[in-house]
């Protein structure tokens, strides 16, 4: 049975208490308020309070599946929730009934709806005691995803999934202990809160103490009032608590070093006596701090650790009811979320956590595709990336989904920037990492601190870009810099528990141009050479203080370009990967200025540099790579319905054949098309990333892949393209370089369009549709029937036209044809 009977209190709430024989009769009454075996769904939209409790159990008495929705919801979003689930009784909040109403003008039926105020003080059915004992294979919960990525999906947890994780915490480890007054803080519609603060403890008969708010007044009050042995919360709840608490200790000389005496020390009992202010302003009674929802910080768990507190992690999500590992008291290990619980198997696949288990969902409310990507043979495939230790310790690395890919290959998690950014305490109080093309941004929150201290949003900005983003910029790896911020006063969107909605960032982004208060002049030749040169190739005005990358935002290409022309007007070699080391613009003319050789304006001349001698051996070719692209034709034919149109556009003479990226097929799918002379004559080219391993080497060099290294040295690569292209072959390229993350079109290099130019080669522009509904990026497995088009589009000839102009010419006719099948 899920509820207990007795005089225990089971609820303590603004100054009364509520016994279990209470707790029964209260949600006796809610569940005789709509007794009949028609409802199968009950919708609970309100704040936390002793009603919400009552309207659950009273859908598990009737039957039903209980549907929590975010108090915080908007309007439309509550309508979403009710038009997929269709909760037959909804139970609402006076506060929220308004907002309810509202959403009812959105949805297709009409639920009967119970206002939980009119309700909660009434007298209980104490004779009717609810007998809480279903099968336990029976739905029990449909939790809604708050969504990093976009709309949520109903989470489908059985009576069995949540005593799996209930029985793990309380029997397997005794965590939870009938004894236990534990803090009810967190919003009930996330499974952490609902399960931690409210069904376990009245499934073991301990008590809960509901806070009023998430006011630090309120929980302390709380804390000190029903002497709360355990606080469960998220890692952005801990990180406020130890603000204040560091801000108090960094004020005092004596505290400060008894925090360093307590650090080396590293005993619990010693912490305990000296922060003894600090654990009675917790009531004196916690005896275990429990963090969920996203990773802790690894500095505010040792904080903690130092306090004398101990602060267990567990890693999880939603769809496992929710948790999968979690740490043991007495074998904290900061920075790691513990140890797999006993109902749980985990393995690590390709660096990815999949889970397998009683605690693992049903599935998602209404959506069988949805499911299968995530649940393959019972094994939940998580999404994160992750290890265990050899002491069996689960450490996790980073969010599958959030891995964002450059076209050089390089594999970059936001969080690692995130965190080293916020780092800078004095300047940041969040950071937001998104990507854009081949460079990532960033939304920054100033601390309030600084942004008291500015003046106005220019000196906020200047601040931040110089003393934060450059310096940064300065100590790590040439791909992971930020190129552009946008100072937010405000916050970050996040989901209810702390995540970052990151696919909102980008919504945020803003255009801070600085006027200069007085008109900069700098009386140096070089400045105003390379000035000028910068602004015709990246139009816009060029200041001493800008920097190439952060201020201009110059890529790979456009520094060997630059390179070439330094080289050329001045006589300096400057490396490609040496000029960001230059503060500004300034300070490279300086440079030059004590080292040039010459001075005399160039053009970077790409005919000479394709001119230039360079040796390839194109990989040889075996019959096997032609036969395997014809048969995979029919293959693809056969799975996607795959077609192909506009083969007369092809030219006989050769060319270069450019596709937007859609899947790793893409290649294969365009190829098929060929005629076979024109297969044995026609190459791609892969990162060499892609190919380390020695079997693949092999394998590429007899099947008409050149591999080179664009990330090392992007303007050798070109010319060894260009020879490939002299010796009358045809080149594959991919102008994004990297595959679609959500089907539209990213922004095109100029590679392709340079080699065309000054080769004088026809472009072929390829529009490929389908692909990305068949293999979306992140997905292992091809989606079958999906319909995938190949259309060859009429060639860009280059005749004298400009590298932008070649390059936009081809986007624009791919993009007029994906425009045109959404339409």
């Amino acid at each position: 049975m899920f509820i207990n009977k007795g005089e225990n209190i089971a609820v303590w709430a603004k100054g009364k208490t509520v016994t279990y024989n209470v707790l029964g009769g209260k949600i006796s009454k809610f569940s005789s308020l709509y007794k009949t075996t028609t409802t199968s769904k009950v919708g609970i939209f309100s704040e936390n309070r002793l009603g919400w409790i009552y309207s659950f159990y009273a859908a598990w008495d009737n039957g039903a599946v209980a549907v929590p929705i975010d108090f915080m919801s908007t309007v439309s979003e509550v309508a979403y929730i009710l038009n997929d689930c269709k909760p037959e009784v909804v139970f609402v909040s006076s506060a929220k009934k308004g907002d309810l109403e509202e959403a009812l003008k959105e949805t297709e039926y009409r639920p009967d709806v119970f206002v939980i105020d009119e309700y909660e003080d009434s007298e209980g059915l104490f004779e009717d005691f609810p007998l809480i004992d279903p099968d336990l294979e029976k739905t029990a919960v449909i939790i809604y995803t708050s969504g990093t990525t976009g709309n949520p999906k109903g989470v489908m947890l059985s009576y069995q999934n949540l005593l799996s994780n209930i029985h793990a915490v309380s029997r397997d480890v005794e965590i939870y202990k009938p004894t236990d007054t534990i803090l009810m803080l967190l919003p009930l519609h996330h499974i952490l809160p609902l399960l931690g603060t409210m069904v376990l403890p009245i499934f073991n008969g301990a008590k809960i103490a509901l806070s009023p708010s998430m006011a630090s007044e309120d929980i302390i009050k709380t804390l000190q009032q029903c002497k709360v042995t355990i606080l469960i919360g998220v890692p952005r709840l801990y990180a406020a608590i130890h603000k204040g608490i560091s801000d108090k200790i960094s004020k005092s000389a004596v505290a400060r070093t008894l925090f360093k005496v307590a650090r080396a020390a590293n005993s619990k009992a010693f912490s305990k006596v000296v922060f003894g202010a600090v654990h009675k302003k917790f009531g004196g009674h916690v005896r275990h701090m429990v963090s969920g929802g996203a990773a802790l910080d690894k500095e505010i768990g040792e904080y903690y650790e130092t306090l004398g507190f101990e602060v267990l992690e567990g890693y999880g999500m939603t769809e496992a009811a929710p948790m999968i590992t979690f740490t043991r008291p007495g074998k904290v290990k900061i920075g790691s979320p513990g140890f797999l619980l006993p109902s749980c198997q985990v393995e690590i696949r390709e660096g990815e956590i999949v889970a397998k288990g009683k605690n693992i969902m049903q599935g998602y409310y209404n959506r069988p595709q949805e499911t299968a990507e995530v649940l393959k043979d019972g094994w939940l495939y998580t999404g994160d990336l992750g290890h265990f230790d050899e002491e069996g310790y689960l450490h996790i690395t980073g969010r599958k989904k959030e891995i964002l890919i450059l076209s050089n290959g390089k594999n970059i998690n936001p969080v690692e920037i995130e965190y080293k950014l916020e780092r800078y305490a004095a300047f940041v109080k969040e950071v937001g990492v998104y990507q854009s093309g081949d460079q990532f941004k960033a939304i920054v929150v100033p601390s309030d601190e600084l942004s008291l201290n500015c003046k106005d949003a220019d000196e906020l900005y200047r601040i931040v870009k110089k003393e934060v983003i450059e310096d940064y910029n300065k100590q790590c790896a040439s791909y992971k810099k930020v190129m552009d911020i946008t100072v937010l006063n405000g916050e970050l969107p996040r989901t209810r528990l702390g995540k970052i909605r990151r696919f909102k960032l980008a919504g945020l982004e803003s255009h801070q141009e600085i006027e200069e208060q007085v008109p900069v002049t700098v009386d140096m030749a070089e400045f105003n050479i390379v000035a000028k040169y910068l602004e015709e190739e990246k139009r816009k005005k060029v200041l001493p203080d800008h920097h190439l990358e952060l201020d201009l935002g110059l890529d790979s290409l456009d520094k060997v370009s630059f390179q070439v022309f330094l080289n050329s007007t001045f006589g300096v070699d400057v490396d490609p990967g040496e000029l960001v080391r230059f503060n500004n613009i300034l300070s490279l003319c300086e440079y030059l200025h004590e080292n040039r050789k010459k001075m005399e304006v160039e053009k970077v001349d790409w005919t000479k540099i394709l001119k230039e001698k360079v040796h390839i051996s194109l990989p040889r070719t075996w019959f096997t790579g032609r036969l395997l692209v014809k048969i995979s034709k029919y293959f693809f034919s056969l799975y996607f319905g795959l077609k192909g149109k506009g083969l007369k556009n092809i030219p006989d003479e050769p060319c270069i054949i450019a596709p937007n990226h859609q899947s790793y097929f893409d290649g294969l799918f365009v190829a098929s098309f060929l005629k076979s002379k024109m297969i044995k004559n026609t190459y791609f080219y892969a990162k060499e990333k892609h190919v380390s391993k020695r079997w693949l080497k092999f394998v590429a060099n007899r099947n008409h892949v050149i591999v080179m290294d664009l990330n090392k040295d992007l303007k050798e690569s070109i010319q060894k393209l260009g020879e490939a292209l002299r010796k009358k072959k045809n080149l594959i390229i991919f102008p994004e370089g990297t595959r679609t993350k959500n089907g539209n079109l990213g922004d095109f290099k100029k590679t392709f369009a340079i080699l065309s130019r000054e080769l004088n080669v026809p472009v072929v522009p390829v529009s490929i549709k389908g692909a990305y509904d068949a293999l979306p990026k992140g997905s292992k497995f091809p989606k079958p029937f999906k319909k995938v088009m190949v259309e060859f589009l009429e060639p860009v000839m280059p005749g004298a036209d400009t590298y932008d102009n070649i390059r936009d010419a081809v986007y624009n006719k791919i993009a007029k044809t994906q425009l045109a099948i959404k339409s």
